[in-house]
């Protein structure tokens, strides 16, 4: 398959893994960009997502959230990368059973900003899980937190 099909394919994964999930769409996770080598979500602060009021500092389950679907959509593209039949209905039937098995957040610095962006790599990807390393950071730069997570592709 050529590239420009597989990012096409990529950019349409990531897409339908946000529209798709509703607690996805309730925080306002959007798509930042999407490669085979690296997957980026932002979502932008709004009240209803602080965790800390005296603070206003987003919640902790919203970055874990962000950090899991960061990771989890860069799973998915590691196991298109090894799949040689990639229609999206066989694909997306292939990724119903990608669920998260483990992850771990390291919450570095309180998340204070506006705006942020959370990118994962693929660390690996075998015929049964998928290993990823996510970071999170607000709009100065700052890494707010580190996630690792292992996932089920198969």
């Amino acid at each position: 398959m050529r590239e420009q099909s597989k990012q096409d394919l990529y950019q349409k994964l990531s897409e339908t893994f946000i529209k798709k999930v509703p607690f996805n769409q309730h925080i306002g996770l959007e798509l930042g960009s999407v490669s085979k080598d690296k997957c980026e979500l932002i979502i932008k602060m709004k009240p209803e997502l602080i965790g800390n009021f005296h603070h206003g500092i987003l919640h902790g389950g919203v970055i874990a959230t962000t950090l899991d679907s960061v990771g989890g959509t860069m799973a998915a593209i590691g196991l298109l990368e090894k799949e040689t039949r990639l229609e999206f209905d066989h694909v997306m039937q292939k990724l119903a059973k990608l669920g998260t098995i483990d992850m771990r957040v390291d919450y570095l610095l309180p998340g204070k900003g506006e705006k942020f962006r959370a990118s994962a790599r693929l660390l690996r990807v075998g015929n049964k899980v998928a290993v990823t390393r996510s970071e999170f950071h607000n709009e100065k730069g700052e890494i707010l937190a580190l996630g690792t997570a292992t996932y089920l592709v198969g």
